[in-house]
C-alpha cells in the first residue's frame, strides 16, 4: 500500500514538471514572434508578450478559485484545451486578414491578422496562468514545503528553462534574418508542435492520479486575506517585478543583437536568448541539488546581488569590446551581450525562491495566495513594455537600468521582506 502511494506521488511530481515545461514553451514565443510583427508594425513589437501576460491580470484569481472548486487535475485539463485554442488562433493569423485594414495607429494601418494574433496570445495567457496556478502549489505540497518544496519547484523549473531555451532557438532557425518578407507562416511548425504537445499532455494527465488536497473537503473559512501576511504582500510585488525581469532581459537581448543587422542576426539574437534560458536551466538544475541544504533566502540574496553587478558592468562596458562564444555562435558580439545572457544563472531560482518564501506559513491561505501570485505575473507584460519604451528613447542597453531597479527590490525582499512577522494569524 505504501509502495503504491509512493509511486503515485512520483507520477504526480513527473506530471507537474511536464506541465512546468509547457508553460515556458508557450510563454517564450512572445519575444521572437515580436521580432516578426515588429517589421510590419513597429509599435507592436512587445504587444504579443503584453497580451500573453495581461491575461494573468484577469485569470489569476479565478484560476485560484478553480483550483479550490474543481481540483488540480481538472483545472490543468481545462488549461490545456484553452492552450490549443490560443495556438490555433496564432496560426490563423498567418492565413487571414493580412490585407484587411481596420484602423490607423501611429501612422501604420493595423490589419486583421495582427488582431487575431494578439487574441491568440491573450488566450494562451489564460492557459499558462491556469497551468502556473496548478503546478507551483502542487510541487511545493508534494515536497512538503520549506526547502524541499523549493527543491521540487527548481527541478520543474529546470524543464521549464529547457523548453524556454528551445523556443527562441527554433524560431531563429526557422526565420533566419527577419525582414519585411518574414511572416507568421514561417514559424507555423512551432505552433503545430505546441498544439500537438498540448494534446498529448491532455491524454497523459487525464490518465494519471493527482493528489487533490482541497477537492471534496469542506472549504476552510478565510478570516483574513493572504495579503494580511506582510511577507506574502511583499512577495506578490516581488513576483510582479521578477517576471518582468525574466522576460525583459532576454527579450531586449534578442532585439539588441537582431538590430545589429549583420547576416543571420535573428539567428544570433535567438541563440543568445536561448543561451539565457539554457543558463536558467543550468541554475535551476544546480539549485535542485543544493536547495535541501542551502536556504532559499541565502540563494535569493546571492543571485540578485550577482545579477545587479553583471548588468551594471554590461551597461558601462564599451560596445567595441567584442567576443565570440563558439558554443553559441561563430559571430563576434559585444561582450556585454554575454554578461546579460549570464544573468540567466541568477534569475533561474528567483521564481521558485520567491514563491516558496511567500507561501511559507500560510497554511489554508496557500491556494488563495497562489491565485494572487498568478495575477501579478502580469508584470511580465507590463514591465517589458515599459523597458521597451525606455529602449526606444534611451537605447536598449540603458533600458536595463529598469531591470537593476527591480533586482534591487528582490534583494530587499530576500534580506528583509520575506520574513514572516505575522505568526499570530491562525492558518489552520
Amino acid at each position: 500500500m505504501e509502495s503504491n502511494k509512493t509511486n503515485g506521488k512520483i507520477i504526480a511530481i513527473i506530471t507537474m514538471c511536464f506541465i512546468f515545461a509547457m508553460i515556458s514553451f508557450v510563454t517564450n514565443m512572445g519575444a521572437p514572434f515580436g521580432n516578426i510583427w515588429g517589421e510590419h508594425f513597429p509599435f507592436a513589437k512587445a504587444w504579443g508578450n503584453l497580451m500573453n501576460f495581461a491575461a494573468y491580470l484577469f485569470m489569476g484569481i479565478p484560476a485560484g478559485k478553480m483550483l479550490i472548486k474543481y481540483g488540480y487535475k481538472k483545472t490543468a485539463l481545462i488549461a490545456l484545451i484553452v492552450g490549443i485554442v490560443g495556438l490555433a488562433f496564432q496560426y490563423l493569423s498567418s492565413l487571414v486578414g493580412a490585407k484587411t485594414g481596420l484602423f490607423e495607429y501611429q501612422g501604420v494601418t493595423v490589419t486583421l491578422n495582427l488582431i487575431i494574433y494578439l487574441l491568440g496570445a491573450f488566450i494562451c495567457g489564460f492557459c499558462v496562468c491556469m497551468l502556473n496556478t496548478v503546478v507551483n502549489p502542487m510541487l511545493n505540497l508534494l515536497g512538503g514545503g520549506g526547502n524541499k518544496g523549493n527543491q521540487l519547484i527548481q527541478i520543474g523549473g529546470t524543464l521549464n528553462s529547457l523548453t524556454g531555451t528551445l523556443t527562441p532557438l527554433l524560431t531563429g532557425i526557422l526565420v533566419g534574418t527577419v525582414t519585411k518578407d518574414t511572416h507568421m507562416s514561417d514559424v507555423s511548425p512551432l505552433l503545430f508542435i505546441g498544439m500537438a504537445v498540448f494534446a498529448i499532455s491532455f491524454v497523459i494527465i487525464s490518465r494519471v492520479n493527482i493528489p487533490e488536497p482541497t477537492l471534496g473537503k469542506v472549504q476552510p473559512k478565510y478570516e483574513r486575506s493572504p495579503l494580511a501576511f506582510r511577507h506574502c504582500l511583499l512577495g506578490v510585488i516581488a513576483i510582479f517585478f521578477y517576471v518582468g525581469i525574466e522576460i525583459g532581459i532576454p527579450m531586449q537581448l534578442n532585439f539588441y543583437l537582431t538590430n545589429l543587422g549583420f547576416e543571420g542576426a535573428a539567428v544570433v539574437g535567438g541563440a543568445y536568448a536561448a543561451a539565457y534560458w539554457f543558463l536558467m536551466m543550468v541554475g535551476r538544475f544546480c539549485s535542485s541539488f543544493i536547495s535541501g541544504k542551502v536556504s532559499t533566502r541565502t540563494q535569493l540574496t546571492i543571485v540578485s546581488s550577482v545579477a545587479i553587478a553583471l548588468l551594471v558592468i554590461a551597461i558601462f562596458m564599451p560596445e567595441s569590446s567584442t567576443m565570440t562564444v563558439s558554443l553559441i555562435s561563430d559571430n563576434p558580439v559585444p561582450t556585454k551581450s554575454v554578461l546579460i545572457a549570464i544573468c540567466g544563472l541568477c534569475t533561474s531560482i528567483m521564481w521558485g525562491g520567491i514563491f516558496n518564501l511567500s507561501v511559507e506559513g500560510l497554511g489554508k491561505y496557500t491556494e488563495a495566495a497562489s491565485g494572487l501570485f498568478m495575477t501579478m505575473v502580469v508584470g511580465g507584460g507590463i514591465m517589458p513594455l515599459i523597458q521597451e519604451s525606455i529602449a526606444k528613447s534611451a537605447g536598449i542597453i540603458n533600458s536595463y537600468w529598469l531591470v537593476i531597479g527591480m533586482l534591487a527590490y528582490i534583494l530587499f525582499y530576500a534580506l528583509i521582506g520575506s520574513r514572516n512577522v505575522n505568526k499570530d494569524i491562525k492558518v489552520d
